[in-house]
């Protein structure tokens, strides 16, 4: 068997029918998803995010926060503001791919053009492999605690590992046991993945809501955090530290607002994701905060001790029942996020780095695979670790979120070409494969917060910097997106301008001539006939002038 037959047997099947000739730029998971398969309803949104709030990562963000020296508060202020800022550019960002029906990767080249989505795509499946690990080590946890319900004598397991190593034997099992159980939740296609989060929704609420109640019943009250002031010394090293929160905030969510399209995408109608999301994700994100902090300052009543993270409170629990179920909806809810913030994420990145031999689901295995390298429970080894880690790799997101949406709303004004998404012989192939003005607000998005980045990392910079870096993401989105409108005022691209004149929006069933501002917009879909050309040779020569 020669190289080329392997390469053959290695290449993913296509849906010839809804893909048409492969190629590098396209495959069925890349391709616009059909009629049959867009089944999000806003109840399915709905039920996203009171599933993806309610997880341990939420619940330790505002004990990280008081742990800096806020009040409880000051620090739910900080939720409060950070995920609504976020709910907001989500949905923004979210629009296209209800719209068009198709996810990140394939939207981001508008933007970067066909080869310059490439380092985009990739700080995305970076930032998801990373986040990969982190959830599936949170996993292993509640697994470790459902496994010490059942049988109390795994505390007894012996530890093999170096005590450098950062984790114990016990410890791993949890997570080995939740690694090789997501293999399989990974096989499930993603218009499907509505059902797990249905589930989520009803387990999740029962689970935190009984865990806040037996804690007042237990504690007689709210517990002692509730009436604990602030440790600053100073009002503005209190604004400072609230920035820092809200940017902690904001930095938790910046992977997942990049890739919003690749759920949007299966939205029955545009108008399904809109206040699905805008109320039901910061409020979500508010009230169990909320819960974390009445949880754990009770727990300093009953225990004598804050205990941020529900996993270990659970160990103190003497109920196995009680304790069994709350771990088994923990569990849950981790491997929920985990399938929809960080594997399809990556499947769907990767897939279209490499579209013959990736789709989600082999990329999503992939993912799995590198999300035992990182070692994640080195990730998780502090209040200030845990906030540096949320925060500093924000600052690459934030300026291509800026890019995207400055881009679909100001430039190209809603109005996209989707076959020529996939053609590189089309209009958004720019200069080489490239829109350098899309690269011009990349990098100078990035730029002012280089210095504050440096300083997260360790080395000393000066205060500036540092203040700068406290709006890391908004500042880059903002930033990012200014110069990227700006370049488009000064060097805009023609042939870009007269088919976005046309305001044309095209279904597998219409005829051209459909206009965007038709009455039935949302009832629309976005795939062009294969027959139809939207441009002609002069129209390419120019391009590439």
């Amino acid at each position: 068997m020669n190289l080329k037959t392997i390469l053959e047997k290695l290449e993913v099947p296509d849906d010839a029918e809804n893909v048409g000739e492969r190629s590098m730029w396209t495959n069925a998971d890349l391709a616009p998803v059909p009629h049959d398969r867009r089944t999000w309803t806003a109840w399915n949104y709905v039920a996203y995010w009171i599933a993806d709030c309610l997880n341990v990562n939420t619940w330790m963000i505002a004990g990280s926060l008081i742990a800096t020296g806020m009040t409880w508060w000051q620090a739910l202020i900080s939720v409060a503001v950070g995920y609504g800022i976020c709910a907001v550019v989500l949905v923004l960002n979210g629009i296209s791919g209800a719209e068009y029906h198709v996810g990140f990767p394939v939207i981001c080249r508008s933007s970067f053009g066909l080869a310059g989505s490439f380092i985009p795509v990739l700080n995305r499946v970076i930032m998801a492999c990373v986040w990969y690990g982190v959830q599936a080590w949170i996993g292993g946890e509640c697994v470790y605690q459902m496994l010490r319900a059942i049988a109390p004598s795994i505390d007894n397991v012996p530890n093999t590992f170096p005590d450098s190593s950062g984790t114990t034997t016990k410890a791993f099992i949890g997570f080995i046991v939740f690694w090789f159980v997501s293999l399989f939740a990974i096989w499930v296609p993603v218009d499907r993945i509505r059902h797990l989060f249905t589930v989520k929704s009803i387990l999740l609420p029962i689970a935190a809501f009984s865990l806040f109640i037996w804690s007042i019943v237990r504690a007689h009250g709210l517990g002692p955090i509730i009436s604990q002031p602030a440790t600053f010394t100073s009002s503005d090293q209190a604004a400072w530290a609230i920035i820092n929160g809200i940017t902690g905030c904001m930095g938790n969510m910046a992977a997942l607002i990049i890739n919003t399209p690749d759920f949007t995408r299966y939205a029955r109608k545009p108008s399904d994701i809109y206040y699905s999301q805008l109320v039901t994700m910061p409020v979500g994100f508010f009230i169990t905060s909320f819960i974390g902090v009445v949880v754990t300052s009770s727990a300093q009543y009953i225990y004598g001790e804050a205990i941020w993270d529900p996993l270990q409170l659970l160990e103190k629990i003497d109920s196995r029942p009680a304790v069994f179920f709350i771990a088994l909806a923990f569990a849950l809810a981790t491997l929920a996020t985990n399938l929809c913030a960080n594997s399809i994420p990556a499947g769907a990145d990767m897939s279209a780095l490499l579209p013959r031999y990736i789709n989600i689901r082999r990329g999503g295995y992939v993912c799995a695979i590198i999300g035992i390298c990182i070692t994640p429970w080195k990730l998780l080894s502090g209040a200030s670790n845990f906030l540096n880690f949320l925060s500093a790799y924000a600052v690459f997101l934030g300026p291509i979120c800026g890019v995207m949406v400055v881009d679909y709303f100001l430039v190209k004004r809603r109005h996209l070409i989707v076959q020529d998404l996939y053609n590189p012989d089309g209009i958004y192939w720019y200069t080489w494969g490239i829109n350098w003005r899309g690269y011009a607000g990349y990098i100078g998005g990035i730029a002012p917060n280089l210095p504050g980045f440096i300083g997260a990392m360790g080395y000393e910079v000066p205060i500036g910097a540092t203040r700068l870096y406290s709006f890391a993401w908004i500042l880059g989105f903002l930033v990012g997106g200014i110069i990227y409108y700006v370049c488009n005022l000064l060097f805009p691209c023609k042939w870009i301008i007269e088919e976005r004149r046309k305001e044309v929006r095209y279904d597998v069933e219409d005829k051209p001539g459909a206009r965007a501002n038709d009455p039935t917009r949302e009832q629309r879909l976005s795939n062009p006939p294969s027959d139809w050309s939207v441009h002609d040779s002069e129209k390419s020569a120019e391009r590439n002038e």
